[in-house]
């Protein structure tokens, strides 16, 4: 698989929007079409925080990387967050999602930043054996107060 990286552009919506769609029924979620429509103009957005890289192989959307900088309480250069990462179910295990986290790692290295970090379903096995190949995870547990 010959893996090709951008950043999203609007062309890419019917196609991007698919993915999301099999991202969300993974986690079997259901979300209102306007925060999916506020995500992708989010991700639009060059103004921005939140910006998403799409892998291509070839002209087929394989996966989805969507990251923001945030500024930090414990290091002076920004942190980023990867949000959603999502990789078709037909490549998975064929290097799309290590392409994506190694594109957001050589582009937080061009732009200064300080660390990427993200949260999975412990649960998630096959998604943690890739993680695990970057660090090991730091045992931090999420707590999420809806307002």
């Amino acid at each position: 698989m010959s893996i090709f990286i951008r950043s999203a552009e609007a062309r890419d919506e019917t196609a991007w929007r698919g993915l999301w769609q099999d991202y969300l029924t993974f986690y079997d979620v259901t979300l209102p079409e306007d925060i999916t429509a506020s995500t992708w103009a989010r991700c639009l957005d060059p103004g921005h925080r939140m910006q998403c890289r799409l892998a291509f192989d070839g002209a087929a959307l394989r996966g989805f990387a969507i990251h923001h900088a945030h500024c930090s309480t414990w290091v002076i250069a920004d942190d980023v967050y990867l949000e959603d990462l999502f990789v078709t179910a037909d490549a998975r295990g064929q290097g799309v999602g290590r392409a994506l986290i190694e594109d957001l790692i050589a582009l937080g290295r061009a732009q200064g930043w300080h660390r990427l970090y993200w949260h999975t379903h412990r649960d998630n096995t096959a998604a943690r054996r890739l993680y695990d190949t970057y660090c090991q995870e730091d045992g931090h547990i999420r707590y999420r107060v809806a307002l």
